[in-house]
């Protein structure tokens, strides 16, 4: 597993994160084994406020490995600079029991060997809609607001 510079921060993100999920998933070693081989020993982690060390990310594997049945990243835009990189993708996954999307706002930063050092992510559980299509399938780029008529607004 090679760093950031080595491939384009899109390919990097998604291949880190499949990667990853599979190893995890699909693999028999002991989860410690497979974080230790993505993230080096003093990783932290921070999701939504909620901060994990490398214990604290270990544990948290362990029900991804009996309830996850299928995951898929979409990377949307992804930039690096030297070893730091930002993304913004949309997670979909499947469990045995439910599937979902999640939109992530991602700020991580890698060592030389392509393991995670430190993340930021910020998410947003995306609404299923009753298609099945999640907003992020049926509508890639959210439209923005109009500007509002300046003549209508109070002096």
């Amino acid at each position: 597993m090679g760093g950031p510079d080595d491939i384009n921060p899109k390919e990097f993100i998604t291949n880190f994160f499949t990667s990853f999920m599979s190893d995890l998933v699909h693999g028999d070693e002991d989860p410690a084994v497979v974080v230790d081989r993505y993230h080096t020993p003093d990783i932290v982690q921070v999701a939504d406020g909620h901060q994990m060390d490398r214990a604290k990310l270990i544990a948290h594997t362990r029900p991804a490995r009996k309830h996850q049945t299928g995951a898929r990243w979409e990377v949307h835009e992804a930039i690096a600079d030297g070893d730091r990189i930002a993304a913004r993708y949309t997670l979909h996954f499947q469990t045995a029991k439910r599937e979902g999307s999640v939109d992530v706002h991602f700020f991580g930063q890698f060592a030389a060997d392509g393991r995670m050092r430190r993340a930021h992510m910020l998410t947003r559980s995306v609404p299923v809609k009753a298609s099945g299509a999640t907003p992020a399938e049926s509508n890639p780029e959210p439209s923005l607001p109009e500007a509002a008529d300046r003549r209508s607004l109070p002096a």
